[in-house]
């Protein structure tokens, strides 16, 4: 029986980067206090000069702890054209798993992943081999993937540590096609948003028009993309309504002007900055007001396209051009990018602080602010077996918890054994869009995702519980792993889209039926299965 594919059934339904905001605060800051100086020079009365000291003290300070939220976070983004390839064996390098401080999220990113017919209609029966990879990769680290989208050849994997997945919710994902007018898929984006501890956020990886002569073509279509994806979801209906927006991908943005030598001289010197300036990205933002609302580390590591494969070579071949003749080499370039974006917040002037006291989104800004501050941003020239290479950007993402409690509260009773049936309970904490869809998964420690349970029950048919309401389920032992291990139980939401609440681990003991058949364990990722 599968949540995901069952037979029918009832069902009832529940009612700006650290840096930039950090210098703007200090900004600001000066502001108040020259303000204060002026007032101490210009007021006559020595009452009317300590109120106005006081009040301008007290913006002062208050602008100096905005933006000290309490919780640090790490994020770690891959973005990789692999350019048709199947997947290294090994990926833990582009992982960077053994980082301190340890990650907390994995956003990867991947374009021209083989979408061949064929191979695209068996990917959609069962995970494609990237996604294997990944998980496989992952899951004994204790990452579970959160969600995936897929337009042809682009991909986007959202992989979460368990611990944070009741703190992930109302997750969608959507796509854009900008290929051959918009009706092939080969180009343009898709993207997957969520609430993170009450945080909006969204992640779009994008693959853009190819050439260098269509910088702005590639524009266009990032713009395009930004505004058609929409989201059911009333307060961020659009990519640049959430709070926080990370954009990669395949840019394909070239370095205009220079030619292939200097290129090549400057990039084998290590004088990377000589080719900052006609970088098409760099330039585009220049005259783009939207663009310029977007973030990009330096570019201190090479260009990443185009290499030989398995090698760290710039392309050395000779392309045929459509007349039969031996083309140019493709001048090295920085299409694979990460961008980020903290959704601005014009700060209220003294004219207009009234109607900022009134302004639900401001004062919840506020109260909740976000920092964003890039730790890392580079590639790894290790992997070859692409004509690009991965491009990595580590970041540090602070906050201030908007809530720090599940939305139900799940644990085994007793005992848990095949050798007879066993009791679990949940509660509903708080009032969500439950359903009679939801279910309760077994999982087994070290699960890659939501539908990797070894079983599953529904949760109470009849009718939809009340909050704070203890409610008992009995789980056949039939459902119950004959060989024991380490397990935990998940409330899965169907309207969420997530799981929004996990028990502790919890020990299934040995069946008396596995010890009298001697029944082995195999081994899966160096976790028993």
């Amino acid at each position: 029986m599968d949540p995901f594919t069952d037979s029918p059934r009832q069902r009832s339904d529940s009612m700006s980067s650290s840096a930039s905001q950090s210098s703007r605060s200090k900004m600001l800051l000066r502001q108040r206090l020259s303000q204060l100086l002026t007032c101490i020079e210009d007021m006559s009365s020595d009452d009317e000069a300590n109120e106005e000291v006081s009040r301008t003290l007290d913006e002062a300070f208050q602008l100096c702890g905005r933006y000290v939220p309490t919780d640090a976070f790490r994020l770690h983004i891959v973005t990789w054209n692999v350019a048709t390839a199947e997947p290294p064996e090994d990926v833990t390098a582009l992982l960077q798993l053994d980082v301190q401080p340890p990650t907390d999220i994995y956003v990867i990113g991947l374009q021209e992943v083989n979408a061949t017919p064929v191979r695209f209609i068996s990917d959609l029966l069962a995970e494609d081999s990237w996604s294997h990879v990944f998980m496989d990769t992952l899951a004994p680290r204790g990452f579970v993937k959160v969600t995936s989208v897929r337009m042809q050849g682009l991909l986007l994997l959202v992989f979460a540590k368990q611990i944070h997945l009741p703190y992930i919710r109302n997750i969608q994902t959507t796509y854009t096609r900008t290929g051959i007018f918009g009706y092939w898929g080969n180009k343009g984006g898709v993207s997957v948003r969520f609430s993170f501890y009450g945080h909006m956020v969204c992640f779009l990886n994008c693959h853009l028009a190819a050439h260098m002569n269509y910088a702005l073509q590639r524009v266009d279509e990032f713009e395009y993309i930004l505004e058609a994806q929409d989201f059911d979801i009333s307060d961020t209906p659009q990519v640049r309504d959430h709070k926080v927006v990370f954009c990669f991908g395949d840019l394909n943005f070239r370095i205009a002007d220079h030619g292939l030598h200097f290129l090549r001289s400057s990039i084998n010197s290590g004088r990377l900055n000589l080719l900052w300036d006609k970088d098409q990205l760099i330039m585009m933002k220049k005259k783009e007001p939207f663009l310029q609302e977007f973030e990009e580390g330096p570019l201190n590591f090479k260009p990443t396209y185009k290499f030989d494969r398995n090698s760290d070579t710039y392309d050395t071949s000779n392309p045929k051009t459509w007349l039969g003749f031996n083309g140019k080499k493709r001048k090295p370039a920085w299409t694979d990018r990460i961008l980020w974006r903290i959704k601005p917040k014009i700060l209220p002037s003294e004219d207009d602080d009234e109607k900022a006291s009134t302004s639900t989104d401001d004062g919840q800004d506020d109260e909740y602010p976000i920092l964003v501050s890039q730790d890392k941003y580079t590639s790894d020239m290790s992997y070859g077996v692409s004509d690009h290479k991965p491009v990595i950007g580590t970041f540090s993402v602070e906050l201030r918890k908007c809530f720090d409690t599940p939305l139900v509260h799940v644990s085994p009773l007793g005992v848990w054994s095949a050798d007879q049936d066993a009791l679990l309970t949940y509660t509903v904490q708080e009032d969500f869009m439950s359903s009679t869809w939801d279910w309760i998964g077994l999982y087994k420690v070290g699960f890659k995702s939501a539908s990797d349970y070894e079983s599953f029950v529904w949760v109470r048919e009849n009718e939809l519980p009340e909050t704070n309401e203890v409610i008992q389920i009995s789980v056949d032992k039939d459902r119950i792993p004959l060989l024991g291990g380490q397990y935990v139980l998940g409330y899965y939401s169907t309207n969420m889209q997530s799981i929004i609440g996990i028990s502790a681990s919890f020990q299934i003991l040995e069946s008396k039926r596995a010890v009298m058949e001697g029944l082995v364990p195999d081994r899966v990722n160096g976790l028993n299965k």
